[in-house]
């Protein structure tokens, strides 16, 4: 909720989640922010497992997973993008970012930094209840 919060969605926009994993961004993106939240995913499992949980929760009005390559997706409609990926994976995928996203979308990315770009915020969580710490870095094109 922290990554949701820091990158101040607000309803209505479109967030995307890249590597939504059990889709738990996605959800509550959906849920507490009123966003209309895409996640992709690429493992099959995962990708049916949170969109089954999507359907469970009757949010498939406001949000979506779609299975595949975060590589070869549109995020030209994003507002918000949610990132934890590994620092390869980032570096792979910024200059699809870069060529696609357009003036003011805001990237939120957990733990990594991408390489290249300033964050414009860094937000330590000290705790996230499991006795973790972590970092996340907004940025804004």
């Amino acid at each position: 909720i922290k990554m949701l919060e820091t990158a101040g969605v607000k309803k209505g926009e479109k967030v995307f989640d890249l590597g939504s994993g059990d889709g738990r961004i996605v959800i509550l993106a959906a849920q507490k922010f009123g966003a209309n939240a895409v996640g992709v995913e690429f493992d099959k499992d995962l990708y049916l497992q949170s969109s089954e949980r999507i359907k469970k929760l009757k949010l498939t009005d406001r949000a979506s997973i779609i299975h595949g390559d975060i590589l070869l997706q549109d995020y030209t409609s994003a507002d918000v993008l949610t990132v934890y990926l590994l620092p390869l994976s980032n570096d792979k995928v910024r200059p699809v970012l870069e060529k696609q996203l357009k003036k003011g979308v805001r990237i939120i990315a957990h733990d990594f930094e991408f390489s290249g770009w300033t964050a414009s915020k860094v937000v330590d969580i000290e705790d996230d209840g499991e006795g973790r710490s972590h970092r996340l870095y907004l940025y804004q094109r």
